[in-house]
């Protein structure tokens, strides 16, 4: 990229940026709004992150979480912290969020997420986390599995 191109693309991002910013700090439940803007300009300013996180802690809002959450398995030098988001999911998510944080986290919090779908006595939920953990006990999550299957690489979109 040409110097001129590099500049308008990092103006570009601080605007996109101020735009997600003021959304986060002014609209609640508007999370997954900002992640999305997020996505679509593909990138923003450590602030940007920080203020996602902010609306996420205040809204406890659990899918809002668990999407920075993954998000950040993929960034991890983002200043986000990652175990409060986990912590959202567990307490305030429901079970669907719970068993795909226990499969998708490279190493997830297996006791907690545990005992919080237990607490719930959602049968469904209870046998097909059961199932998972008898197959994989220590909760290694996704990339434990690809990791020992070639054959099943995921491939980043971008």
């Amino acid at each position: 990229m040409t110097d001129q191109r590099l500049d308008a693309r990092r103006a570009a991002l601080k605007q996109v940026s101020a735009q997600i910013i003021d959304l986060a700090n002014n609209e609640p439940n508007s999370a997954l709004k900002c992640i999305h803007q997020l996505s679509v300009a593909g990138g923003a300013t450590e602030a940007t992150y920080q203020a996602i996180e902010q609306r996420i802690r205040v809204d406890q809002d659990s899918a809002g979480a668990y999407h920075l959450a993954l998000l950040a398995q993929n960034t991890p030098d983002l200043p986000i912290d990652v175990h409060a988001l986990i912590e959202v999911i567990i307490h305030q998510g429901d079970n669907r969020q719970r068993l795909a944080l226990l499969k998708n986290l490279p190493l997830p919090p297996v006791a907690a997420i545990k005992s919080a779908i237990l607490a719930t006595g959602d049968d469904a939920a209870i046998k097909e986390m059961e199932s998972y953990l008898a197959n994989n006990p220590e909760g290694l999550g996704s990339q434990h599995i690809i990791a020992n299957s070639p054959s099943d690489q995921i491939i980043p979109l971008s």
